[in-house]
């Protein structure tokens, strides 16, 4: 395999590395019990903090190498776009971001062990999350030569007892202000659970949010917005062309303040069990509702139909970590040929939490006014009507003649 490094050295492993208290232990743990020299990495994929005093925290913990990978335009071009191009939900709801962004952390952590020369790659995910086949399906699909440690996975420590670890060390972690919530953020969305939203029945409280204004409070004038596409990709905002990551990051801010993006979902984890899943995603929302209508009104009903089932395909594989399948390289390849028609501008109307699409326009729209107006500049032939239905129902009218020689009733 490209890149494979078979021979490399057993003593080096490239530890994922968030900079919260598992990752932190997980870096001097893998020194003192695995006597491992460890190369710490971090992807930025648009998670906040100061990501390059976590790269120095790394190396002051004990790591021999720290690296920060700045990946927010790959993320963007080569994982999200092609999830907006597939319209992809997870479950009809979620719109997978910290699902998309597993897959790019695995492959830059395989590349950076091909670079150290090491045979180890590490991660610091648990047991009964998603998150860990994510991480070892993605970098078995790239290098499946190299060995994946999980050692949250298998030790016995609670956390009272990895913040006693960390004290005894050294190792610099927050303790003080804890918040009851486990998150996750990147470009494409804000992930929050456990704490009180581990009970599906109770409303979600104000302080699990942070990218969304509550509807109710949210500004009481709508605020549109005009996104222009080409084949598929978003590429303006309000006429003025940007960069994918640039859209995103301001649709998020114009999304979150009215309220737009809240989702609050029981989803099925991979490894079976439901949990109960809040996430924020305002630049997701618009960007798929947008890009679904404007599919609408540029591609063909059987175009139409034969992609719906295919966007569930890709939520599914993205979700439980098959995105480098080839099924989902395939399914992409099928999209990209579809989006070549999917060009033009379409209006959102963002109020109170809602994004509706009011209004949508093509250069290769396939809507034409002649034959769908009902008023004098009506085109359409409606003499044709009459055979049309003849031979569209024909099938039925011959077994419904079949059902009475049987003396069988039609219902």
């Amino acid at each position: 395999m490209k890149g494979s490094n078979e021979s490399g050295n057993e003593k080096r492993v490239v530890l994922a590395y968030s900079g919260g208290l598992d990752t932190s232990v997980l870096v001097r743990w893998l020194m003192e019990e695995m006597g491992l020299d460890v190369i710490a990495l971090i992807v930025n994929v648009g998670q906040p903090g100061d990501l390059e005093a976590i790269r120095e925290k790394a190396l002051k913990i004990g790591a021999v190498a720290s690296e920060l990978v700045d990946a927010r335009r790959e993320f963007a071009e080569e994982y999200i776009v092609p999830a907006i191009l597939a319209n992809a939900l997870y479950q009809g709801k979620y719109p997978l971001a910290t699902a998309l962004a597993r897959p790019l952390i695995a492959k830059i952590q395989v590349e950076t062990a091909w670079r150290y020369g090491a045979r180890k790659i590490a991660h610091g995910c648990t047991g009964k999350g998603n998150d860990q086949v994510r991480f070892e399906v993605a970098a078995a699909a790239i290098d499946p030569s190299l060995e994946v440690l999980a050692p949250v996975r298998e030790w016995s420590m609670s956390r009272e007892d990895e913040i006693e670890y960390a004290k005894s060390r050294g190792i610099p972690v927050s303790v003080t202000v804890e918040s009851p919530y486990s998150v996750d953020e990147n470009l494409w969305g804000r992930s929050c659970e456990c704490g009180v939203l581990e009970d599906p029945w109770v409303e979600p409280p104000e302080d699990a949010f942070a990218w969304t204004s509550s509807p109710q409070n949210a500004p009481d004038n709508p605020e549109y917005v005009e996104i222009g596409f080409e084949r598929g990709i978003p590429v303006s905002l309000d006429g003025e062309r940007m960069g994918i990551v640039d859209l995103i990051l301001k649709l998020n801010s114009i999304g979150g303040l009215h309220g737009v993006g809240r989702i609050d979902v029981i989803e099925d984890r991979v490894v079976g069990i439901k949990s109960r899943e809040i996430y924020e995603a305002p630049a997701a929302v618009i960007l798929i509702e947008a890009h679904r209508s404007l599919e609408s009104l540029t591609l063909t009903k059987d175009a139409l139909r034969g992609k719906r089932p295919l966007e569930d395909e890709v939520a599914r594989m993205a979700y439980e970590g098959m995105w480098f399948s080839p099924l989902n390289k395939a399914i992409q390849a099928f999209n990209q040929v579809l989006s070549e028609r999917v060009n033009g501008i379409v209006r959102v109307k963002l109020f109170k939490g809602n994004a509706t699409v009011v209004g949508r326009r093509s250069p290769t729209s396939l809507y034409d006014y002649a034959l769908a107006t009902y008023d004098s500049a009506d085109a359409f032939d409606h003499t044709a009507a009459k055979g049309f239905i003849s031979l569209w129902g024909l099938h039925m009218k011959i077994w419904a003649k079949s059902e009475k020689e049987k003396g069988e009733r039609s219902p």
